[in-house]
């Protein structure tokens, strides 16, 4: 494991749990590129990755600590949480889950840190169709309010 991985990954754990502005300027580059699972085209810049992830963090119900156990029945139903990260030199892939009405979505984070430890591409994908399609529809109405507040 990379130290700039590994403190990367620190602090991402932390931005997760407290979803702020200011501790998602400290992590993210000027520079990030964010792939959605649902945007066809990249989204450049600092600005537009932290509307999207601030998005993804209302959506996604119950943000919480990594579920250090992988017994299903001992996961909270409808909470947001990682479980399984792998880490390497730069990069780390978090597994998480969460429910949305009744749809359990899976998924991964994809994330590289630059040279100084911020995050620099962060890409998502999403399983299964359903779940795509409830993200889908629940991150657009909540960039709409994002947008507007801004």
């Amino acid at each position: 494991m990379g130290a700039i991985a590994a403190a990367g990954l620190e602090a991402w754990h932390r931005v997760v749990r407290d979803m702020s502005d200011e501790a998602l300027d400290e992590i993210l580059a000027e520079d990030v590129v964010f792939h959605s699972p649902v945007v066809h085209t990249p989204q450049e810049g600092r600005a537009l990755t932290k509307l999207y992830l601030k998005a993804a963090g209302n959506v996604l119900p119950g943000q919480s600590k990594k579920d250090e156990s992988s017994d299903e029945a001992n996961r909270p139903k409808g909470n947001f949480g990682y479980v399984r990260e792998i880490v390497g030199e730069r990069d780390v892939v978090l597994e998480f889950r969460s429910e949305i009405d009744g749809i359990t979505i899976n998924g991964i984070d994809m994330i590289h840190f630059n040279d100084d430890g911020k995050i620099s591409d962060f890409k998502v994908m999403i399983r299964p169709l359903k779940a795509i399609q409830k993200i889908h529809a629940q991150m657009a109405a909540m960039l709409e309010v994002l947008k507007k507040s801004d």
